[in-house]
């Protein structure tokens, strides 16, 4: 035997068959995972719970322009660097609606990024954020609940595009109203936006250019009920795709009476348009936790809500 290798000896014998079975083992052992995959995973599937005592992020409190934080804000996470973007006012009802900054760098703790809002004469609410070669591109809503929106390299420095442009599927101009909400997905070259009218409906419009809009259908995807949780209003708070399917995060009320307690719930679907809603909400109304979002860490998923603080919970699988 030479370097692993049988020779021939001198007196004519012969190497022994080769043993194809021991390597051929081997080799399967190497291919095959060292664990089963996983089953994909299925965030209604799972209990949330909450993964700090306390809120992570709220109002200030005092008599800033964030005395009171609300509505959607939106957490976006590039390696250890976190960003919130959320609504602050001054706590009345028609104080103008302005847009923060927090930072982070485990989306646990967060750091004001300025004491002053980064647009100052510009309503801005129920953030939404997408980023697209190399620029981030935000749909909001405006004053008076129009949908609005604003792009910007850095997150911090925002270009102002106006009111989005949304037609009908015949190409005309969406009946006069509010139209907010906005949540953003693209794929393929396309350009998808849900959006609600007064809570009581969400359709999905398509752009190429982020100009023009042009509805699916003129028909909502998505209307309140048949569950208590969402009878009376419902909005998408995120989309994002996990596996092999669409997953919504969405919050509703079935609150009749004002001020509305709202819950925050899961959808699924495999072409963005026909929507399979979770049995029940995550949370018990009375907690009143909407405008979630899904963010993984890096290891685990994790389940922000944000209206009117910062509340982080964890999957207890």
């Amino acid at each position: 035997m030479v370097n692993g290798r049988c020779q021939p000896v001198s007196n004519g014998g012969q190497c022994p068959p080769y043993n194809w079975g021991i390597p051929l083992v081997i080799l399967l052992a190497l291919l095959r995972p060292a664990v089963a995959d996983e089953p994909a995973f299925r965030p209604e599937a799972v209990r949330w719970v909450p993964f700090a005592s306390e809120p992570l992020f709220a109002g200030t409190g005092v008599a800033t322009w964030d005395n009171r934080i609300r509505e959607r804000g939106f957490v976006h996470r590039e390696g250890n660097l976190w960003r919130l973007w959320y609504t602050g006012y001054d706590g009345t009802k028609t104080g103008i609606r302005r847009l923060g900054l927090a930072l982070s760098t485990d989306g646990i703790a967060w750091t004001r990024a300025d004491r002053a809002p980064l647009i100052d004469d510009l309503w801005v609410e129920d953030v939404n954020v997408l980023v697209h070669e190399g620029r981030f591109q935000m749909v909001a809503e405006g004053l008076a609940d129009r949908a609005q929106r604003l792009s910007s390299a850095d997150g911090r420095h925002w270009t102002r595009h106006g009111p989005l442009d949304v037609r009908l599927a015949t190409g005309q101009p969406i009946p006069e109203g509010p139209y907010g909400t906005p949540t953003v997905w693209f794929e393929d070259g396309v350009w998808n936006l849900f959006y609600e009218r007064k809570d009581l409906g969400i359709w999905l419009a398509r752009s190429t250019d982020l100009v023009v809009w042009t509805n699916v259908r003129d028909e909502p995807l998505l209307v309140p009920g048949p569950h208590a949780y969402d009878r009376e209003a419902l909005a998408f708070s995120q989309i994002l795709k996990i596996s092999d399917r669409y997953t919504a995060v969405l919050h509703g009320t079935g609150s009749k009476e004002s001020p509305r307690l709202w819950n925050t719930y899961f959808a699924w679907s495999t072409n963005l348009i026909d929507w399979t809603k979770a049995e029940t909400a995550i949370f018990p109304e009375s907690e009143n936790k909407s405008s979630g979002q899904l963010i993984h860490d890096g290891q685990d998923w994790r389940l922000y809500t944000l209206h009117d603080r910062v509340i982080v919970h964890k999957p207890l699988k």
